[in-house]
């Protein structure tokens, strides 16, 4: 089994303040499995005689499928911001399907559970409650990754290229901080914006102009976190906005603050959002 380093970035909002509420570990999946799935991860937690607390982060555009008792569930991608509110004790483990990777399962636009949940007996032929209450005992990662291993390989689609299309598509934009348009990625790779916008809609669930917008805002939230001075400017600049004032609307309707709030403040900022969601995660 491969740990996968927990300091990689993975868009958690004020992650100095959730080092000391809960312990995140990331695990990268077999090969076979690779081929839908991103990485799985396990959030544990003991808050016991503290007060709940609210974990929020910036969506990548990924399905997952998170075990947690009494509430295993598939969880489509949310539009905005994601949260869970912590409390007492418990584990949650997830699995983080590709980008494009939970399609194959259901063959039917990904795009219906943006922002909604599914029941696991919904895709799979399984008992999900049994399912969470073994998934939830096993003694250890390795343990609890065999568990979900054997489920969705008795489920397993056929390979489906497109998968492995649409990720070069979300890792080109990650990397490329500086694109703006959709037409931009579509001639990258030999496609019309319509063809590119129709498969995102499809396998995704959103559109390839959410991906860029979440992928600068996930970079922007990271870099407030460093201790340094900010460049307010060059940093709109960096991460392709045209000027201050789109960066700083973009970054507030999706983090609930302004980006120098955050920056000052960011567990007051993520407090003072007011939003409460119960999706998720990493």
């Amino acid at each position: 089994m491969q740990t996968i380093d927990s300091q990689q970035p993975t868009g958690i909002l004020n992650p100095q303040a959730s080092t000391t509420k809960f312990q995140l570990a990331r695990h990268a999946p077999s090969h076979d499995i690779g081929a839908f799935v991103l990485r799985y991860w396990i959030i544990t937690w003991d808050l016991r005689g503290q007060p709940p607390y609210t974990q929020e982060v910036v969506s990548h555009p990924c399905v997952n499928m998170v075990f947690e008792r009494g509430k295993t569930l598939i969880y489509g991608i949310a539009d905005g911001k994601s949260a869970h509110v912590l409390a007492g004790k418990g584990r949650v483990f997830g699995v983080k399907f590709r980008p494009g990777g939970f399609y194959p399962f259901v063959n039917m636009p990904v795009a219906r559970l943006t922002n909604c949940t599914m029941r696991l007996e919904e895709v799979f032929a399984v008992d999900s409650a049994m399912l969470e209450a073994q998934v939830l005992a096993a003694a250890d990662a390795p343990a609890m990754i065999d568990i979900v291993e054997d489920m969705l390989r008795a489920h397993l689609p056929a390979p489906d290229p497109q998968v492995e299309c649409i990720n070069q598509i979300v890792n080109h934009i990650a990397a490329s901080q500086t694109i703006r348009k959709v037409d931009e990625v579509a001639r990258h790779f030999h496609m019309s914006a319509r063809t590119l916008q129709r498969m995102f809609r499809q396998s995704v669930g959103v559109s390839p102009k959410w991906v860029i917008k979440q992928c600068r805002l996930r970079e922007a939230a990271a870099r407030l976190h460093a201790d340094e001075p900010v460049d307010w400017p060059r940093l709109a600049l960096d991460l392709g906005y045209f000027d201050q004032a789109h960066f700083i609307k973009d970054f507030k309707h999706v983090v609930g603050t302004t980006p120098v709030t955050y920056a000052r403040h960011p567990a007051e900022a993520q407090a003072r959002s007011g939003e409460q969601y119960h999706v998720h995660y990493d």
